[in-house]
């Protein structure tokens, strides 16, 4: 099975990047990742002010798919995860939604130990591990930050961005480009301090490429139902977008007409919040299968 290392990076999604690595449609392979620091903190000294916030959030790759054109879809199951040791977490004033509070820097390295996270000595947490950034190219002219999620996906820093999803991206440029990084051990909703447990590790990926259907942003599926993501500045317009995909997907997917699916929409379906801490919002759609008795996406 194919390995990919982590040596080979980008700090923006750009279709200006050319592929450094090639996967086979069907392949499953590893891919191994620093933390979102690119492994700058080994240490309690080492404060979020004292690094290169510049690399931060760096992605391995892009990595091309065989097959894939403009106008595909690019299906990517996420076989496995495994974490380094242990993980990081800092503090700094202005960081996360109570960032004011925060007086001085601070740092914590997190031990990893028989699948948990010690938060303190007597604290431990089970893991949750999952990625932060996963994206392909976006759009023509576009030059987006790996920080920043976009439609081509990159730091959704959703969690169920993990084992056993399966996440759908378009494609907008032959190849797809897949970029990926942001491991964490363990994050809830929001990422509300400024961090997840951030953390090195490696992934197993399988990619397969759809033909004859068209998505315009990454859509989540897991066994229990989809979801439907939309990052933008404002909170409101991200709400907007990923609610008009989904009443469009329950039209095309039931046939039936706008008003109907609104309905649907508001009785069954649920806005949930995925990061709040970027510039940029994500914000997701969860349609479940079992009460909207749908089991597949097209």
């Amino acid at each position: 099975m194919q390995i990919i290392g982590k040596d080979k990076v980008i700090y923006s999604f750009s279709q200006k990047n050319p592929p450094v690595y090639e996967v086979a449609d069907g392949e499953t392979f590893w891919v191994e990742t620093d933390d979102c620091y690119n492994g700058q903190i080994k240490d309690e000294k080492t404060l979020r002010t004292d690094i290169d916030i510049s690399i931060m959030d760096c992605a391995v790759g892009p990595i091309a798919v065989a097959g894939a054109q403009k106008g595909d879809i690019l299906k990517i199951d996420i076989i496995a995860i495994q974490t380094a040791d242990y993980g990081v977490m800092v503090t700094k004033k202005g960081m996360g939604i109570l960032g004011d509070d925060v007086v001085t820097p601070d740092t914590k390295i997190i031990p990893i130990k028989d699948g948990f996270a010690y938060i303190t000595s007597e604290i431990r947490i089970p893991l949750t591990p999952m990625m932060g950034v996963l994206g392909v190219y976006p759009r023509d002219d576009e030059d987006i930050h790996c920080a920043i999620p976009g439609d081509h996906g990159a730091n959704m820093d959703t969690k169920l961005v993990r084992v056993g999803s399966s996440v759908y991206f378009p494609v907008f440029k032959e190849g797809a480009g897949i970029a990926l990084g942001d491991l964490h051990a363990c994050m809830g909703d929001g990422e509300l301090d400024g961090t997840g447990i951030e953390i090195a590790g490696r992934v197993c990926l399988k990619v397969t490429v759809i033909k004859g259907h068209m998505i315009n942003r990454p859509i989540i599926e897991t066994k229990e139902g989809f979801y439907f993501m939309a990052s933008r500045e404002d909170i409101h317009d991200a709400i907007h977008v990923a609610v008009k995909d989904t009443v469009d997907f329950l039209m095309r997917k039931k046939s039936i007409p706008f008003t109907i699916a609104y309905r649907l929409l508001s009785a069954t379906c649920d806005i949930q919040i995925s990061e709040l801490v970027n510039d940029t919002l994500t914000v997701r759609v969860h349609v479940p299968k079992l009460d909207l008795q749908i089991d597949s996406l097209f």
